[in-house]
This record gives structure tokens, sequence and C-alpha cells, in this order.
């Protein structure tokens, strides 16, 4: 709970005028719960002219959002100096604060500073529910009652809402933060034939768990190039045991490997949820700190490794005590995956391959405990290329960590592999097959990296639209400045289109096969990955344009534009460039009419 109960220190006085609401119990509960309700701290809450008489040195009193913080102590160590502080001392500062501090600022002071709440404020409201015994229910009750009046207000303004099937979705109530196209259509009221109620259970349990698992460590992670030695384990490890982490090898939920059980129907539109959701957090370093690696280096042993394969390595990966990572790119090859030069020759006695090269840009490999890698067991282009599951303990294996422009958090690493013996059981697949098992998941990656991208573009719109709304100039909010309402107009038409292709795609995985779908869907997706990207560089650079300063400054308001700006070309060349994606677009679009004249 954010309850706390200020102490004064010797430069403070005593504040009588301090009102003591106690935690309220259901009438009826048992002693246990009375003692927890007592045990409870007890939430203060004030008028806002009791917070105006703390003004004076030595005693400084402030409202941010309804709550009350006490910042005598911490006037001296405010980067913007003393007097900044001193001079807003007794005041409701939250359109100031509001303006050069982001989220990461307040979770780190405020169990420090804060001392109370205003009176019948949202906030106090809310520290109330929280500090009850029964929190989890009061929470549920007033949601649900919120809820209810939310759709007694469409109803009354609409009518009923029509329900020409039961399966689909029908004008939902709104989710999220409500900044108008900040989330997708469906999360603002809009119909959708796509989503079901399942699909809107599963938001809501992935959006929670998000903010509270990732969003708060992004800006640390970051800084410090990924959580620790490591790596996300101990995050992963927490997903999986809340029934979330197996969704990122898509559907069908792997549930021969794992005993957690998946939401309801199961499809490509949770797993787009699932990778939409954790993308909020707004790094595409921490995003690929936790997928980057999985999504890509597990599937090839998950479809065409051997049994004993499967049972020995994929469990351990998606319960998150192990980690995996894909490696193709070398530093002579990227998307020419044909040219990799890495060799992989059978040892004289013909139980191992011995493996040489090295690999580059290659996500979590620093973390990584296996390692699906290219390598070249026979002639020249892809018709020599095979995979092998090599192992981190395998004598001739070495790692170094990249720092490159962008997703710091995400173990970007360079692999060299030198005269490693690899057991001939590691082949996954059949050897000089392993061209068509990286071409069989291209598609699910390409389509994974247009999720995050369309919601990082989404990100940049988001916190533009917010800081515009607050900062002023020349007398008056920045979005009521015509030029800036047209940046936000044409990031917001870009993000929704590229969104109304991904769900269509989306919905073209849920009905179609594997084979069908590579073969009828590698061109649009290749073109989305391109639309997506492009749509995020322009949202990247339009809303540091209206941050301005801002966005040029780590940390502080406008850090996750800042940081994104930096992400923008690790979306644009991973996973197929823009102009091999645009060429690869373009060639199957003849191909498939050339196939279709002939008919």
């Amino acid at each position: 709970t954010h309850t706390h109960t200020h102490t004064p220190t010797p430069t403070h006085t005593q504040h009588k005028h301090t009102h003591t609401r106690r935690v309220p119990t259901r009438p009826g509960v048992h002693n246990t719960n009375q003692k927890l309700a007592k045990m409870s701290e007890e939430i203060k809450t004030f008028t806002r002219e009791e917070v105006g008489k703390h003004s004076n040195e030595g005693d400084m009193w402030v409202i941010i959002d309804g709550q009350v913080f006490d910042i005598s102590d911490f006037v001296d160590a405010h980067p913007g100096g003393r007097l900044v502080l001193a001079q807003e001392a007794g005041k409701d500062v939250t359109k100031k604060y509001g303006l050069f501090h982001g989220p990461d600022v307040m979770r780190k002071y405020k169990p420090r500073l804060l001392v109370g709440y205003i009176q019948d404020s949202k906030a106090a409201k809310s520290a109330l529910r929280a500090a009850r015994p029964d929190a989890k229910e009061a929470q549920a009750k007033y949601e649900n009652k919120r809820d209810k009046a939310i759709s007694m207000t469409l109803n009354s303004m609409f009518g009923p809402a029509p329900k020409p099937d039961m399966s689909v979705l029908v004008r939902t109530n709104p989710f999220g933060q409500l900044v108008p196209y900040g989330d997708p259509a469906w999360y603002q009221t809009l119909n959708s034939p796509y989503y079901k109620e399942t699909h809107v259970l599963w938001r809501k349990k992935c959006r929670a768990w998000m903010d509270e698992h990732v969003t708060p460590n992004v800006q640390k992670w970051n800084e410090n190039y990924g959580p620790g030695e490591n790596g996300y384990r101990e995050v992963l490890t927490k997903m999986y045991k809340d029934s979330i982490m197996p969704a990122c090898v898509g559907a069908p939920w792997p549930k021969q490997f794992v005993d957690v059980q998946g939401p309801p129907g199961f499809d490509a539109f949770h797993e787009l949820i699932f990778i939409d959701e954790m993308s909020r957090c707004g790094s595409g370093g921490v995003t690929w700190g936790f997928l980057g690696g999985i999504t890509i280096g597990l599937p090839p042993v998950i479809h065409f490794g051997s049994e004993e394969l499967k049972r020995r390595v994929v469990p351990g990966c998606l319960n998150g005590k192990k980690i995996i990572c894909l490696c193709i790119t070398e530093p002579w090859a990227g998307s020419d995956v044909a040219g990799l030069q890495t060799t992989a020759k059978k040892s004289k006695c013909g139980k191992y391959y011995i493996v040489n090269g090295s690999k580059k840009w290659i996500t979590n490999g620093i973390w990584a405990d296996y390692y699906t890698v290219a390598v070249r067991t026979g002639g020249p282009g892809g018709k020599g290329i095979s995979l092998l599951l090599i192992e981190r303990d395998m004598e001739g294996v070495s790692t170094r960590h990249m720092k490159c422009m962008g997703v710091w958090a995400s173990g970007t690493t360079y692999i060299n592999f030198e005269d490693v013996k690899v057991p001939v059981e590691n082949l996954i697949g059949k050897e000089n097959k392993g061209w068509n098992y990286v071409m069989y998941n291209f598609n699910h990656e390409r389509w994974g990296l247009i999720v995050q991208t369309l919601r990082f573009a989404r990100v940049c719109y988001e916190e533009a639209f917010k800081y515009a709304s607050k900062r002023k100039t020349f007398g008056k909010p920045l979005i009521k400045h015509q030029s800036i309402r047209m940046k936000l107009a044409e990031m917001i038409r870009k993000i929704e289109s590229a969104q109304c292709w991904l769900e269509s795609i989306t919905y073209q995985l849920t009905t179609m096969k594997k084979k069908e779908s590579n073969m009828k869907l590698g061109g649009a997706i290749a073109l989305l990955k391109t639309h997506a990207s492009k749509t995020f560089e322009f949202c990247a650079r339009e809303a540091a344009q209206i941050f301005g300063g801002a966005a040029y400054t780590r940390g502080g308001v406008g850090a996750k534009v800042e940081a994104l700006y930096r992400d923008v070309r690790a979306y644009a060349i991973p996973g197929g460039s823009e102009e091999i994606m645009m060429d690869f677009g373009s060639r199957e679009a003849v191909k498939k009419f050339e196939r279709f004249s002939r008919m």
C-alpha cells in the first residue's frame, strides 16, 4: 500500500490539522482481518489550504496528482536547484512536474517523500482501497462499478449495443489511458471482428503484468545494458509461473513442453497482444531482452529437432531457466543468408561437427545457454546450410558484448566458434536443409517485429500527444498550434493504416496452415515490415520535434522518445533490411501475377 506516517525531523513542527482516516473493514470479518486492518498504516489526508501552510524554509510540501509530498529534506538534492522547488512550496505542482519528469522519478522518490493525500481526491480513494484487507476484492468491485457506469453511459448515448455474433467484440468498455489512438482501436470502444472475450481478459492480464514487472525497470536496464549477469532469467521464470511466457513461440500453446495453461483458444491474436503489451514499455532493448532470442532461436528446435533434443532443450527455455538465441548474421553476411561462411566439418570419427567461424549482432548471445547456429556443411549457397544446436559450455565458444546505437538492454553479442566439437545428435533436422528451416520461421519473426515496431510508433505518438497537451508556448498549449496537430495527425494516419494491415494478416495466420501462410503471406509481411519501420522512424522524429530538447536528453519526461529514436535502425535493418524487404515483396507480387495469368 502507498501509505506513510510522516515523522517530523527536528526542523519540522508537529501538525495538528492532519485528518486521519482508518482503513474501513466489513461487518462480520474475522478477528484476523480486523487485526490486519489495524496493523495497516493510517491514511492521512489534508485540505489544500492545510498544505499551503507548509511553504517555509525547512517545512515545504507540494501536491502532485492528489498526493502530498514533504520535500523539506529534498530541496538541496534537486537537480534543478533549490530555488525551483522553494518557490513552489505549498502549491499543486502537478502540471509543472509532468512537464519535466518521467514516471521513474515518482517510483524512486514516492516511498520516501509521500506524507498523505488531498481529501476526497482520486489518489486518496485509491490508497484507501489498496490499504483494505480485502484490497483485491475492493479494487475489483470498483472496476466493475466503473465498467457498468461506462456501459450505461454508452447505452444512453447510442442505445443498446447490437450483438450480431457473440464470438466477436461489439462496443467493449475502453481500456488503457484513453489517449485517442494511443492504443489500437478495439481498446477504445470500437467494434472488431478479430477479438473475443478471451482476448480482452488476456490483454488485461498482460498489461498488469508488464506494468508491474517490466516497465518500472526499463530505464535501469537500458542504462546498465541489461539486468545483470544472469540476463532476464529471474523475470522470465516469473513470467512462466504466471502462465504468460509460452506465448512467445506462437500458436498453438506448446502444452507438450509446459505445465501451465494458456488462455482459452490461444491463437495469433493472443500472441499479438502479448508482444504489443510488452512493447508498451517503450524499449526495443528490453523487449528484445525477453523475446529477441527465444522467438527465433527456439522454433527451429520445436519444429525440426529430434525428440531427444526437444526434451532436453525446449522446456528449460520456455520456463525461463535457460536462454536460447539464433546465430545467422556474420560480419560478412546479413540479409544475404546464403552467403554465410561459418563451417561445420565432420570429425574423422563421424561423431562430431567441428565448427569454426564468427557470428555478429546476435541478440541475447551474451547470456545464452544455447545457440541455434546456421553453418555451412555443404557447397555454396542455401543448399549447403545446416542448423546446429551449440551449447555455451562447449570448448571453443567465446562471446563478447557489443555496444550499439540502440537496443542497449538486448545483450547484442559477437560470438566466436573455434574448433568447437558439436555432437552430431545436436544437428537440427537434416544436414544441408538448414536454409528451409530458417525460411520456415522468417514470416513469424518479421510479423513479431512488425507488432513491436507499430507499438513503438504508437508510444512515440502517445508520449508526444500527452506532452503537447501540457506544454505551453506563446501563451497556449502546444497542441493548440496547428503545426503540432498536423504532426500528430500524420502519425495517427500512418499508425492506424499499418495496424489495420497487421490485423488483417494476423487473421490470415489464424485461418491458414503454416505451409499456406508461408507461401501466401511472405511478400505482404515483408512489405508491411518496411511500412512499419518507416512509420516508426517518422513517429520517432516527429515526437522528438514536439518534445524539443526534452527528447534530446537521456532520462526525464522525453526519455521514451529519446531511447526509441536510437532503436529505429534496429527495426529497419534486422530481420531483413527495408531495401531487401521492398524488393522481396515486389518480386513476390510479380510471381503471383505470372502464376495467375497462366490460369
